[in-house]
């Protein structure tokens, strides 16, 4: 590939700033007009205006500028694709090239994925960060490597830790919980967790969760709060509980066999940008945490903050972390347990 090697670096975001500035007398450079040498497609289940969408955009601009021209990713947000499931057998099939998902839903098709979604682990993005940029996200890789025609690249993206929203009344206690009809993603682990405080999860893909609330065939639902937001979810829901049961993030994934096909500077030039914009969303998503309480408190959301403390304990007294250690091993959850300390 001639030109992949010798390019200008544009900052991420730059053309848009650029247009927005100069308006009409913004002239484009040379290299959009070029007809792409590599057409790939990027599929995600979230709104354009969530910080992923926000950096993806900002990531394919980038490829785009420092090859020339020559590499095109579009991306497909809000499941344009298609559900989670759909997509995801998509992108096995190669018929989509890179998708974002969540470790624990991938959990559906390679189980050992979900570990860094046990309920009640991580207590601190620190904790957080030294597993997944660390010894435990590597064995998730290889993971996938090893079990899939997938494959995920160096750094996960943040998704956040994950709260509970209700429409008829607080989450304090774990006995709030019990016979809650809670959406919940389609993963063994989600469904796990919540009957083990005597909810009643009801798997329903993102796409489809907004009307589920609406129509009460779920009383609440639980995602990052950042997602309460951008998916409006305050318009369906009244109580937001500062739960943190679970972190989540988001592996950026590429067909295995196709993303090797390319030229090894394609490729190198792919994941440069993929691991740096997933730096870029972290810190996003650390400042909109930030101010996101008051935008969502204006929309006319009660906060409540919770002691995770009661909530681990039922956990541990429901068999939870038993149950979960088995399914992924010793060398796994020990792996698990070197950056979170003892679970069980």
């Amino acid at each position: 590939m001639s030109n992949v090697t010798r390019r200008h670096f544009i900052k991420a975001g730059s053309l848009l700033t650029a247009a927005t500035v100069l308006g009409a007398g913004y002239t484009q450079p040379a290299w959009a007009s070029k007809r792409p040498k590599f057409r790939l497609k990027y599929a995600n289940n979230l709104p354009i205006s969530h910080p992923m969408n926000i950096r993806a955009k900002e990531m394919v601009e980038a490829i785009a500028a420092e090859s020339d021209g020559e590499i095109e990713i579009r991306i497909y947000p809000s499941s344009q694709l298609g559900n989670d499931t759909d997509t995801l057998a998509q992108i096995r099939s190669g018929a989509v090239d890179f998708f974002m998902l969540s470790p624990i839903i991938l959990g559906s098709l390679i189980t050992n994925t979900q570990i860094s979604g046990v309920g009640f682990a991580f207590q601190n993005y620190d904790q957080v960060w030294g597993a997944m940029d660390g010894d435990l996200g590597a064995a998730v890789r290889q993971t996938i490597e090893d079990n899939s025609s997938l494959m995920a690249f160096e750094k996960i993206w943040d998704n956040g830790f994950r709260i509970i929203t209700t429409s008829n009344k607080a989450i304090y206690t774990p006995e709030d919980l019990v016979g809650l009809k809670l959406r919940v993603p389609p993963s063994p682990l989600w469904t796990s967790m919540f009957r083990g405080f005597d909810a009643a999860p009801t798997t329903i893909n993102f796409a489809e969760t907004y009307s589920a609330l609406q129509t009460k065939i779920a009383d609440g639902q639980e995602n990052p709060i950042t997602l309460v937001e951008s998916a409006k979810l305050y318009e369906v829901q009244k109580y937001l509980s500062v739960t943190n049961h679970m972190w989540d993030g988001f592996w950026f994934l590429a067909n295995k066999n196709k993303f090797r096909s390319l030229p090894d500077d394609v490729q190198a030039l792919i994941q440069k940008h993929a691991n740096q914009a997933a730096m870029n969303e972290r810190a996003d998503l650390v400042q909109l945490s930030l101010n996101i309480k008051d935008t969502l408190e204006g929309q006319g959301m009660v906060f409540n903050d919770v002691d995770s403390d009661p909530f681990r304990d039922k956990l541990r007294q429901a068999g939870f972390y038993e149950e979960w250690h088995k399914t992924f091993g010793n060398e796994l959850w020990s792996t698990l347990e070197r950056a979170v300390g003892s679970l069980s």
